[in-house]
């Protein structure tokens, strides 16, 4: 028998949220993956369509054309660009590059379900920092967390699963008493559905801290969640390492010119998130009159902090035909979808009696 090695042995295997629902005969919403609930842009479909033509061929790594067009819109240099198969694979990159036995990786918890994965995964020690009363990160905690063997801090603003943002003047004051030799790393996979000016904004206090990376996606705003794209802007030291660790080809040439399309295509999917932010107003305020405890989201999902009644909660949304992401005694995510669903989703709601 081959045995796993034991840092391996008690890692929890990443769970793909539900996409079917047993028993029941009407319309199933998939609200359990944060993905956007509209189609591609039919530019980014042709543009799809055209890379195809050559997948006989191994993908630029380089990524030239996608790498202008992010430093252009970012205002960076091509070289602080770094991609992969989506954020997440981007922060496994970056866990594996910095961080190993004997060292520390900090992240507020809960927060994004694979940072324990990957930092287990890479033989380092996850140190989990709970939020605060209010699923909002706590800041002091963290630094107080921190030792000599601390190499990596993650901090996932918007926050998944809460959806809570870290305020940009209270991370700008966090960082600047985080030793300058521990990476900092601001993962913004939700930033495009953030809407307060107050919230952090990760490229700004990247360029005021040598110590910051931060990682975007292309999965949720811009729809491409099949095609696995995402990207990390960072300094020449941090890509020094990346680049050791990196998955050879990882990005296809048809990610790379959906994403290209995807930029030029931004005022049309502007739109889309207008809708989808308008939804999450319309659905806040029907929580607000209830008794849940939802904090306010900036990001495309809402966090129904339901405790022991999580899955007396769930099983009750899915027996209505509801997908949502339940983390059992904590709450359930549930992502914004089509008008449709979200009316669904407050139906199965109102028709919920409370033990």
């Amino acid at each position: 028998m081959i045995k796993q090695p034991a840092h391996i042995e008690n890692i929890p295997a990443y769970k793909p949220g539900k996409s079917t629902v047993d028993g029941w005969d009407g319309p199933v919403y998939k609200l359990s993956s944060n993905e956007n609930p509209y189609p591609p842009l039919p530019s980014v479909i042709q543009a799809i369509t055209n890379a195809a033509s050559t997948m006989h061929r191994y993908p630029n790594m380089a990524a030239p054309e996608l790498t202008a067009a992010l430093a252009k819109r970012l205002n960076v240099k091509d070289s602080e660009i770094a991609f992969g198969t989506g954020s997440v694979e981007v922060a496994g990159q970056l866990i594996r590059a910095f961080a190993g036995h004997g060292d520390e990786v900090i992240y507020a918890w809960r927060s994004f379900e694979a940072y324990p994965i990957l930092v287990r995964g890479a033989g380092a020690t996850p140190v989990e920092v709970p939020l605060t009363a209010d699923h909002r990160h706590d800041l002091p905690a963290m630094l107080a967390a921190i030792t000599p063997a601390t190499k990596v801090i993650f901090i996932c603003t918007p926050n998944n699963p809460t959806g809570t943002a870290v305020g940009h003047d209270e991370l700008r004051e966090f960082l600047s008493q985080v030793p300058s030799h521990i990476l900092v790393v601001i993962d913004e996979a939700y930033v495009h559905f953030q809407n307060d000016p107050k919230a952090a904004r990760g490229i700004e206090l990247y360029r005021e801290f040598e110590n910051v990376a931060v990682l975007h996606t292309f999965s949720k705003a811009y729809g491409l969640a099949a095609l696995r794209l995402g990207y990390t802007v960072a300094r020449p030291d941090v890509m020094e390492g990346l680049a050791k660790v990196a998955l050879p080809f990882g990005v296809t040439d048809i990610a790379q010119a959906a994403g290209v399309a995807s930029l030029a295509a931004e005022p049309e999917l502007q739109e889309r998130i207008d809708v989808l932010l308008q939804e999450r107003d319309k659905l806040e305020a029907y929580l607000a009159t209830t008794v849940w405890d939802v904090p306010l989201s900036q990001a495309n999902f809402v966090w129904l902090a339901a405790g022991e009644e999580t899955d007396s909660l769930q099983a009750h949304l899915m027996s209505r035909g509801i997908i949502g992401r339940a983390f059992s005694g904590t709450g359930i995510r549930i992502s914004i979808g089509s008008p449709e669903a979200n009316l669904a989703l407050i139906d199965a709601l109102d028709s919920y009696s409370r033990s």
